[in-house]
């Protein structure tokens, strides 16, 4: 365990063994950090609210401010949290808040993420694994970003917007209504423009499954003039697979709605 002798470190805070902590850095409060994570200098994690667990081999960038409390009026220093799991980079003046006691009770970033920039990801936020999250990029409260998500910089969410798992967000978007899985979307506000072939066969998938998905997003957007229309065109038209079904009961638990125009369809790119 190596700790500049310039942090401060509160009584509180527990640290696994190779964990390291840089030069002018405030650790305080109920704060657990895993063996292997970096901490650079001038972070701020933890306060006197609050709970912050953060897991292994995380490496968290000068200027970042972790497990601060909830920008929310109605938050009374309730000993919410905020967990993070491992093998996570977070990087320069990111900013982490704990949750409020309206949701699950906890702010969750899981594993293997990557955090840009100025990000900021707001109280009761679920972020998946194996996320990107360009810079400026913002949350607010209550948003659920699953599996495998891309997002481009300097992107707005309003609060409880869901991203589906293997959705690419486009920078410069904003986003009030959910992103269905295994599409792209851009625009302010961001609409469903595509299916997101490059990253799902990045991904692994394969190029059946693919064409398969991309059949469904293409009836979601731009084939049918209702969404049962579209449950039932789906089932008739696309191989039942474990990932259509996924697609489907995403958009059929939407409480916000779902990111469609009719324009939107127009511009879906057919090619695989």
């Amino acid at each position: 365990m190596k700790i500049h002798p310039t942090s401060i470190i509160s009584a509180d805070v527990k640290l696994d063994d190779e964990v390291e902590i840089g030069p002018y850095c405030n650790i305080q409060g109920h704060v657990k950090i895993g063996s292997g994570t970096l901490v650079e200098s001038h972070v701020t994690i933890g306060s006197r609210y609050g709970i912050v667990e953060i897991g292994k081999n995380n490496h968290i960038a000068p200027g970042a401010v972790i497990g601060g409390p909830p920008q929310d009026i109605s938050y009374k220093a309730e000993p919410t949290k905020l967990i993070i799991g491992d093998n996570n980079v977070i990087r320069e003046f990111t900013t982490l808040n704990i949750a409020t006691s309206k949701g699950s009770g906890a702010t969750v970033i899981g594993n293997n993420c990557y955090l840009m920039a100025y990000a900021h990801v707001g109280h009761d936020c679920k972020i998946g694994n194996n996320v990107i999250i360009a810079n400026n990029t913002n949350f607010a409260g209550h948003c659920h970003v699953e599996d495998n998500v891309t997002i481009g910089g300097v992107c707005g969410f309003t609060q409880f917007t869901r991203i589906g798992k293997y959705a690419f967000i486009a920078s410069s978007s904003v986003s009030n209504k959910d992103i269905i899985p295994f599409s792209k979307a851009q625009g302010n506000w961001a609409l469903i423009r595509a299916t997101n072939k490059v990253g799902l066969l990045r991904k692994g998938f394969s190029k059946d499954e693919v064409t398969n998905i991309h059949k469904a997003i293409r009836i979601v957007i731009m084939g049918s003039d209702t969404l049962e229309e579209a449950y039932n065109r789906i089932e008739a038209e696309c191989a039942p697979s474990e990932n259509i079904t996924y697609l489907v009961n995403f958009i059929k638990n939407s409480k916000r709605g779902i990111a469609i125009t009719r324009d939107s369809g127009r511009q879906i790119d057919d090619s695989i």
